[in-house]
């Protein structure tokens, strides 16, 4: 196995970093010279914010316990889905949180106890 040391990971890091201020970089640029967004890239953009709160979300929310009740019964999966059913039917996001933290905190300090 190759050893790196810390210059050649300092050095990756600084390359990926840069590559990644000059995708960006590169959008703004895009974006700014043109005078309209097109049609098709705004129906694609509207599904970005959806896409990245679920995958910051469920990796939090479902887990691999060894038996399907500890699965099911997982207080964040309970919370989650409670939070789910009022983003759904309020679609306001200070009622979701609310909702998803009080079910979160009830389960893991009373109910699971």
């Amino acid at each position: 196995m190759t050893d790196y040391g810390p210059v050649a990971v300092w050095g990756v890091i600084a390359v990926i970093g840069l590559a990644t201020y000059g995708l960006r970089l590169s959008v703004i640029h895009l974006f700014g010279r043109i005078d309209e967004v097109p049609s098709r890239a705004e129906q694609v953009l509207r599904f970005v914010p959806p896409a990245v709160l679920a995958a910051l979300v469920a990796p939090s929310l479902v887990t691999v316990a060894p038996t399907l009740p500890e699965t099911v019964l997982d207080e964040q999966l309970l919370a989650g889905l409670a939070a789910g059913v009022v983003a759904w039917r309020t679609e306001n996001v200070f009622a979701t949180i609310g909702v998803g933290m009080g079910a979160l905190w009830l389960l893991r300090f009373v109910v699971f106890a």
